[in-house]
């Protein structure tokens, strides 16, 4: 199979599977605005999912890359069942110490990350989450790394229906505070379940072997900062809306970021088929330039898309939900762009994996993130959730920006000038945009079509090639 066939027909088929527990939500999300009868009621969801975020990063530990990585070194079953064992055992341990801590400091994080201690009961169900959550993460992992796509599809498609078949009655009932949550934690466990049946036989627990976990942490340790700081760009920002304005600012800043993050369909179809792709072809000959045209086609792609975005972002919130959230449209455009930048990023710093040097990526990561938390500081008390949407694109900029000179330094990635200049004026034009025709949708989707065709003329050989290649496809 080629290269390019191998990445699409990955991309097509995990992306699906991942798009479609994505789209659920997003389908759902006015319904659920809707029902809660106040900002603060998603704000504290919102906010609940952030803490599991933290402490599932936490309890893995990078041990998921680690795994993926170690699985394709060698082609024995054996030895690829000890690799398996050996992360889920580890990652079971640092689960249970997780869930230990915040049930023991339960009140103290609900402090700070739903400003009440008296929801410390959603901090509970959040630590019950997060044990399932980490756990998951590795008892799913050989469906992927075995490319069963056929049940990647179908459970993805199960655990959203489920989480919001008991979600919606339990809103109407009007358990506002835990129906999201509890949700999550019902799904979560039969989700886990089901692939721990169909993947059980990766798991020997007698196969754990204390050699390999040191091989394994010498590659995820470097990579747990990396969590940390995805979570920084990720959630930090709702975490300091809520101690500097309010948990029903963060209600209406999650909105507008669930709804920006639809780029998430397009990520997720990415990351999808991605790690497969990048792994399984690690060792062939043009493996940098291969990466470098994945990063550069996907860049294009991701500014075109934010350019539409743009354009209707304003009515799109003006018809989906209460004006209670209208104002989360301005930050939709800047937080629909931030993941596409997280996809660039991962291809980019890829190329350290690969080569088994994963601490570059770590002090990279740490400069957007420390950029990411600074702007917050400054941006949210001035201009509100605005201003922490600005800060969490400019955060993934910095990132990008410094891995792309660091690894055309290293000879391990090609920038072309015509990638360079396209990246100039989408600064342009979101300045445009933001400063003179938010609300106009006529104008703004006119200045999107300009751009769509400004990257069409410079790629055009590209899009001639793949033109042809499908139209032999058809013919033949």
């Amino acid at each position: 199979m080629s290269k390019a066939k191998l990445f699409v027909e990955n991309i097509l088929v995990y992306g699906l599977g991942g798009i479609i527990s994505k789209i659920i939500p997003l389908i759902m999300l006015p319904i659920v605005t809707r029902i809660m009868p106040s900002t603060e009621y998603f704000g504290i969801s919102d906010m609940s999912q952030t803490i599991i975020s933290f402490a599932s990063a936490l309890a893995v530990l990078g041990m998921y890359d680690a795994m993926y990585r170690m699985f394709f070194e060698k082609e024995e079953e054996e030895y690829k069942k000890t690799v398996c064992s050996t992360a889920l055992i580890f990652t079971i341990g640092m689960s249970f110490i997780v869930f230990i801590l915040m049930i023991i400091f339960r009140e103290q994080l609900a402090l700070w990350f739903l400003g009440n201690k008296e929801l410390a009961y959603v901090i509970f169900l959040s630590a019950i989450a997060t044990l399932v959550s980490a756990t998951n993460s590795i008892i799913s992992a050989p469906t992927r790394m075995q490319n069963k796509r056929k049940v990647f599809l179908v459970t993805n498609t199960v655990s959203p229906i489920l989480s919001y078949g008991l979600a919606i009655p339990l809103l109407l009932g009007g358990y506002y505070i835990i129906a999201l949550p509890l949700a999550g934690v019902v799904s979560g466990i039969t989700m886990e379940i089901s692939f721990y049946i169909l993947n059980r036989k990766w798991f020997v627990p007698k196969l754990f072997d204390k050699k390999l976990l040191k091989q394994l942490l010498i590659i995820a340790i470097p990579l747990f900062p990396n969590f940390l700081f995805y979570w920084i760009f990720n959630s930090c920002d709702k975490l300091m809306i809520t101690n500097i304005i309010g948990v029903g600012a963060t209600g209406i800043y999650a909105v507008g970021s669930k709804l920006g993050q639809a780029s998430q369909l397009i990520y997720t179809a990415f990351a999808g088929g991605w790690q497969y792709f990048a792994f399984s072809t690690m060792k062939e000959e043009k493996q940098v330039e291969s990466n470098s045209k994945i990063f550069e086609y996907l860049g294009v792609i991701s500014y075109v898309a934010t350019a539409f975005v743009c354009a209707l972002s304003f009515w799109i919130f003006r018809i989906l939900f209460s004006e209670e959230y209208l104002d989360g449209y301005v930050i939709a455009p800047y937080l629909f762009l931030a993941p596409l930048l997280l996809m660039l990023y991962q291809v980019a710093g890829n190329q350290f994996l690969v080569i088994k040097k994963t601490w570059p990526s770590m002090f990279i990561l740490l400069s957007g993130a420390i950029g990411n938390v600074v702007l917050n500081l400054i941006l949210i008390p001035v201009i509100g959730i605005e201003g922490a949407s600005i800060a969490s694109l400019l955060g993934y900029i910095i990132s990008v920006v410094i891995a792309v000179i660091v690894l055309c330094c290293m000879k391990l990635m090609v920038v072309s000038k015509r990638f360079i200049a396209i990246s100039v004026l989408m600064v342009i034009f979101f300045a445009i945009w933001r400063f003179l025709c938010p609300h106009n949708i006529i104008i703004g989707l006119m200045m999107a079509v300009v751009f769509t065709a400004i990257c069409c003329v410079l790629y055009r050989k590209e899009i001639v090639i793949v033109k042809d290649r499908l139209m032999r496809r058809k013919d033949g």
